[in-house]
């Protein structure tokens, strides 16, 4: 899947043996991202960033690298397409990244995004989905959390 996704972005511009030598080169850099992953504490469940993020990073520096009018052609010309391939990843970066961050600031305006402490001291199954596999139910949901936040918005 990996391979499919960092060829993604050089699939009409480059040769069958640059494809699978592109496939193969970020295959090994996307699973080295997932085994970097495992060991933090970031909360990638499916491992999107990893696999898809850097699968289409490295894809559109390598399509920068390997079309034909590009850095492989050594030419002052494929220098600057392939600078204009890391030019599109810092604008992706930062739209992205601005885009989230609004989405994010607008959805915690309507219902907050953090859970609270006690939801997250019993655990996310059991605070959000009810789900307390076959255990005493020891508490309301998180569904009186938001009431509450709402009573307060409105209340000021």
């Amino acid at each position: 899947m990996v391979g499919l996704v960092a060829i993604t972005p050089s699939a009409g511009y480059v040769t069958v043996g640059q494809s699978i030598f592109i496939a193969f080169v970020i295959t090994l850099i996307c699973n080295v991202a997932v085994y970097w992953r495992s060991h933090t504490r970031i909360d990638d469940a499916l491992d999107v960033f990893p696999t898809h993020g850097t699968g289409g990073i490295f894809g559109t520096v390598l399509t920068g690298i390997f079309i034909q009018e590009g850095l492989i052609a050594g030419t002052w010309d494929g220098f600057v397409i392939f600078l204009y391939h890391i030019l599109a990843i810092v604008i992706v970066f930062v739209y992205t990244f601005a885009m989230s961050w609004l989405g994010y600031k607008f959805i915690d305006s309507l219902i907050p995004m953090r859970v609270s402490a006690y939801s997250e001291k019993v655990g996310l199954d059991f605070s959000q989905h009810d789900e307390h596999y076959g255990l005493a139910h020891i508490g309301e949901r998180e569904l009186a959390e938001y009431e509450e936040h709402i009573k307060e918005k409105a209340a000021k």
